[in-house]
């Protein structure tokens, strides 16, 4: 385990590598417990490192954590320890000459490495995983995304591992005259060790193929194990979408002659995009409609678009440095946000985007750990693989997308890719593209990268009936947040459409404009509008142009307008969230002032019209008819009152199911039909619905109702049907009908890993008392591992995550058990301990008693002995 001393490491403090390494020749003898690696580096003198004149050679500095050297040699003489020094994470070799070629030969134990990170063996297939620094793990390297090489890579396994992966193109394959078997690798692209992949275990394989643009016909190969051969096709329809897509959209061609996906059961990530060779979590790549939802295929081909697209954002241009992990991040996440767009529901994918923005990643913006785009410094890197770096990264680069227009972004990113292929570069590089191809200046833009927290923009209007002008006026400020008491303005572009009596766009210019883009630059700003005849409404912010908060006195008519006619199909959803804020937010009022609870009639009409709207795609109609979350509302609270949040959501969600039951009820009948199941848009927007509608008919608790759920259950005839039909009967149906689901669920599909996944998410999430005895039952149950990361993911995760009612009880036992199993984990693996914990580092946003116990439940995790850096990082800057 990496030691706990809080070094931080500064972004001003960067230095050029002193040494590149031209190529890396590795060789693994592959053993479960005692793996040999023999490295071979062509190394020489970075003419870019800094240099005084006369000064001598400085050390080669080697990167290494839990490995045992054997033997150093330099062109070809052993090095004399006289000439070495092991420090605890690696090696300071003296150096002679400036080009030099460096063997090492070290041994390392997979078996043994829970962290998974470096090379790992998991249900016997030995996987790598070396994003940020786990390459460190495998052999004593330059292990910094700045150190780019060409890798040759050997690799010697025992019979029983008959398929043997790396990067690039397979050159060579022999048996050895022991009788092992022999493969080995060649990626003709220079990469950093970081994208570096090995594979080896008995998988079978789908294959397929790719014919570019250009005419060459690409080799596409899925492995993964025997029982889940028959999931990978969607996953392959995804990836020759995306390849597709990529040169279409953005002209990129893919450059090997092989692209392979492995799936792997125990994994940190959700998967990783190395040089040709994608290893994906098996949850992130397998699916069928017996066992996957609609979400869980809509996620797979995001996922797996992502992971495709690195090939050029991400591989072929890469990283300087651990700070700019956005450049590839962000960019990546919204091509593949715009990818799934195109493929589904542009308005859905931007509400679900939007809603994890909102809920998360505002909440770390307003937290203990937030941190620009690119961050300042950190003590762990892994730490940083955070919903700010990609999600606020690509809400970033879809502002730029906005500014410069469709044409003018394609020109930047041409100009990007063409610059800088081959390159480790910075977010600097990456705007100066987008200003040199456009002729425009960002400078002020960059700010995006460089301040932390969520801007605040306070809208007021004014109308001049006598001479037909409407000025918006706009005040912008962000929160200080650590280490950054003032920031100054950004750099926004606000989309907005004026809305005329009769609910139509009104035009904002002589061309007949309906919306326009305007840029927010300065502390307080006035916009103005002529030729008006009528003071309108405005729709601000449409397509969430910016990630800010918008403060404007919308009315509930006003809201109500909104909903109904405003053209942007995202803020006619958004107004729906906020008039259901509103009524919540007086909700929570009455009980905190011992009041009787009502629901405002308003909201039960505005629900009632969006259900009967047959003209509504059904997916943005199920989107319109959801309340806002438990942690939105959390989110949007200055301080938070969970009792009050969660007696006013269930309270509303039950008088919204009371007063719609004829309608929901025709609805779901309407839409309960049999058909083929088939994961395309439409179907899946119908089976939203419809799901919607059961889920809010089960809340009644009514005998008839829950029998629906019941029926759909035993007769799904695919899984999303099947999965929301038993979330409804664990959360709302008593005991005698719940267990019994439950059981027959789990006997049914317990040979199936994503599924047993999906069995323990609905229990831990339940919101029904006694849900965490049930979760501690769980952890004792034969499908739970504390080693396996999406097993703890599903149990303790989803609990702490997406459990608010039952994680928030008023005992505090739910924090108590969150830092149990945080301090366990941390002995296991480090990255899911320190992810885990987040839920109880915002203490100081809860009221009461609840704050203390989520303190003092935070504080036993810092006092319970040596801490690894990812935990002590997180846990020392939230108890501040």
């Amino acid at each position: 385990m990496k030691d706990a001393q809080p070094r931080t490491v500064y972004l001003k403090d960067y230095r050029a590598p002193d040494y590149l390494v031209d190529s890396t020749r590795l060789h693994f003898e592959l053993q479960p417990q005692d793996t040999l690696v023999k490295s071979r580096l062509q190394i020489r003198r970075n003419p870019a490192a800094e240099t005084a004149p006369g000064e001598a050679l400085p050390p080669l500095l080697l990167d290494g954590v839990d490995l045992e050297l054997l033997s150093l040699s330099i062109d070809g003489e052993l090095v004399p320890a006289s000439r070495y020094r092991e420090l605890p994470e690696g090696l300071s070799i003296h150096v002679k000459n400036p080009e030099f070629v460096l063997e090492i030969h070290n041994r390392i134990n997979p078996k043994d490495n829970t962290s998974l990170e470096g090379l790992y063996l998991s249900n016997g297939m030995y996987c790598t995983q070396c994003e940020a620094e786990g390459f460190r793990k495998i052999t004593y390297y330059p292990d910094r995304p700045d150190v780019m090489s060409r890798f040759t890579t050997t690799i010697v396994a025992p019979r029983q591992y008959p398929v043997l992966l790396s990067n690039g193109n397979q050159i060579e394959r022999r048996t050895t005259e022991d009788g092992r078997l022999l493969v080995t690798w060649e990626d003709p692209f220079a990469k950093p060790a970081y994208l570096f992949a090995l594979v080896a275990g008995e998988l079978q394989t789908v294959e397929d193929s790719f014919t570019t643009v250009s005419g060459r016909e690409v080799k596409l190969q899925i492995f993964t194990e025997a029982k889940n051969i028959r999931k990978c096709d969607h996953a392959m329809r995804s990836l020759k979408k995306a390849m597709r897509w990529d040169e279409e959209v953005y002209g990129r061609e893919y450059d090997l002659d092989i692209f392979m996906v492995v799936a792997v059961d125990h994994f940190n990530m959700g998967a990783m995009e190395n040089k040709g060779l994608n290893i994906f979590n098996s949850a992130c790549v397998l699916a069928s409609p017996e066992t996957a939802t609609d979400a869980t295929f809509q996620r797979i081909e995001s996922i797996v678009g992502h992971e495709y697209f690195h090939n050029w954002s991400g591989n072929r241009v890469t990283c300087r440095d651990w700070f700019q992990l956005s450049l590839k991040e962000g960019f990546t996440v919204f091509r593949d946000a715009e990818f799934s767009a195109d493929m589904n529901s542009r308005a859905v994918k931007r509400i679900e985007d939007v809603s994890l923005l909102r809920t998360a990643q505002f909440a770390e913006d307003g937290g203990p750990m937030a941190h620009p785009v690119r961050p300042d410094s950190y003590m762990e890197i892994s730490n940083f693989y955070t919903l700010t770096v990609y999600e606020k990264g690509a809400e970033v680069v879809r502002m730029i997308h906005t500014l410069l227009g469709t044409e003018g972004f394609r020109k930047g990113s041409d100009l990007y890719f063409q610059r800088h292929d081959g390159c480790a570069v910075t977010c600097e590089d990456f705007i100066a593209a987008m200003e040199d191809a456009n002729g425009v200046d960002l400078t002020q833009f960059r700010r995006w990268y460089s301040q932390a927290g969520t801007p605040v923009l306070e809208v007021s209007d004014a109308f001049d009936a006598a001479h037909g002008t409407y000025a918006l006026t706009v005040r912008q400020s962000c929160p200080a947040t650590p280490g950054q008491d003032k920031k100054l303005p950004f750099h926004i572009p606000l989309a907005v459409g004026l809305l005329g009596a009769d609910g139509r766009d009104l035009p904002l210019d002589p061309q007949g404009t309906t919306q326009k883009v305007l840029q927010v630059t300065e502390t307080e700003q006035t916009f103005s509008f002529t030729g008006l005849k009528e003071k309108p409404l405005p729709s601000l912010l449409r397509g969430f142009s910016a990630p800010v908060r918008v403060r404007y006195g919308y009315s509930t008519e006003q809201l109500l307008f909104l909903m109904r006619n405003d053209s942007d199909e995202f803020n006619r959803w958004d107004a729906g969230q906020r008039l259901a804020f509103m009524a919540l937010e007086q909700l929570q009022k009455d009980y905190r002032e011992g009041r009787d609870l009502q629901l405002q009639p308003q909201l039960v009409d505005a629900y009632r019209s969006v259900l009967q709207n047959r003209e509504l795609d059904p997916a943005l109609v199920a989107e319109m008819l959801a309340l806002p979350s438990a942690q939105t509302l959390a989110e949007q609270s200055e301080r938070i009152d969970a009792e009050a949040i969660i007696v006013a959501r269930e309270f509303a969600r039950g008088a919204l199911a009371e007063a719609l039951k004829g309608e929901l009820l025709d609805c779901y009948r309407r839409l309960d039909c049999d058909k083929p199941y088939r994961p395309e848009a439409a179907d899946i927007a119908e089976r939203s619905l419809k799901n919607t509608c059961l889920a809010y008919l089960c809340v009644t608790g009514e005998a008839e109702l829950l029998a629906l759920a019941q029926a759909q259950f035993e007769n799904a005839a695919n899984m999303t049907d099947s999965a929301a039909a038993l979330t409804s009967l664990v959360n709302h149906a008593d005991d005698d009908m719940a267990k019994p689901a439950l059981e027959s669920f789990y006997e049914r599909w317990q040979q199936d890993t994503q599924v047993v996944e999906l069995w323990l998410g609905l229990q831990s999430t339940s919101a029904r008392r006694g849900t965490l005895e049930a979760v501690r039952e769980l952890m004792q149950h034969p499908a739970f591992e504390l080693t396996n990361p999406n097993r703890v993911r599903a149990v303790i995760g989803g609990f702490a995550n997406r459990n608010f009612t039952q994680f928030h009880r008023a005992d505090g036992r739910g924090f108590e058990f969150l830092a149990e199993q945080v301090i366990a984990l941390d002995k296991l693996n480090p990255q899911i301990a320190a992810r885990l914990v987040t839920p109880i580092t915002r203490w100081k946003k809860y009221t009461g008693e609840l704050g203390k116990k989520m303190h003092r439940a935070l504080q036993s995790v810092m006092e319970s002995g040596k801490l690894s850096r990812d935990l002590y990082e997180v846990v020392s800057k939230s108890l501040v």
